[in-house]
């Protein structure tokens, strides 16, 4: 199967089974969406969910945290690794945002990453999930998956970013990357396959029987 059959294999399988696409973090705006996401890094969406379910009862604006205090920020998200960076992170881009963006979430890449604790990642997943702008956020799942499908070298992620959105419609960018990730989780986990074992993996390349060493995310 050449390239592009694969690609439009992909797209359909993953719509017949990922018809609806709810984003996995819980958050009540723009500012709690980027909150989640900052907090997400090594750590589950389950357990950010947990923790952010208090956290946002009494902070879901820019201003309310930056009120709230690194000190009770920490708290509230200490079971999470990296807490205490996060935690000051979260404080001192609350208080960006208050200051410099008058208690508005920014709605550009440029901005988004000139936040303390934002990289291109949480800023892509800001831009698609919250603003509706096309983005291609890469995680650990999109990274594997794409190796295994033959969709990208795997040598950074910013290339597997730059190969995919070669391959796919620019429309279908903000859905397909949570579809992948939702198909990673469920079906083809970095355990659970070896790029042989799950049903797409075999309709992708019916013939392999050689496991697929997959390059870790850098």
């Amino acid at each position: 199967m050449k390239k592009a059959e694969r690609v439009k294999t992909i797209i359909k399988r993953l719509e017949e089974i990922y018809p609806e696409t709810p984003i996995p973090l819980n958050h009540q705006n723009e500012f709690t969406l980027l909150v989640a996401v900052a907090l997400s890094a090594q750590s589950t969406d389950k357990k950010v969910n947990e923790l952010t379910e208090d956290l946002f009862k009494v902070a879901q604006t820019p201003k309310a945290m930056y009120k709230l205090g690194e000190k009770q920020i920490f708290n509230y998200i200490k079971q999470l690794g990296l807490a205490k960076t996060k935690a000051k992170n979260i404080y001192n881009l609350s208080k960006i945002i208050l200051e410099e963006f008058n208690n508005v979430v920014p709605s550009s890449f440029k901005e988004l990453e000139s936040l303390p604790g934002v990289g291109h990642k949480t800023a892509s997943v800001v831009m698609s999930q919250a603003f509706g702008i096309p983005a291609f956020p890469v995680d650990t799942h999109i990274h594997r998956l794409s190796q295994r499908w033959g969709l990208t070298s795997g040598k950074s992620v910013k290339q597997t970013e730059e190969d995919l959105k070669k391959l796919f419609p620019i429309n279908l960018w903000n859905k397909l990357h949570l579809q992948i990730i939702f198909y990673g989780r469920e079906y083809c986990s970095a355990r659970g396959c070896n790029g042989t074992s799950c049903k797409l993996c075999k309709e992708l390349y019916p013939s392999r029987k050689k496991p697929v060493i997959c390059l870790k995310a850098s």
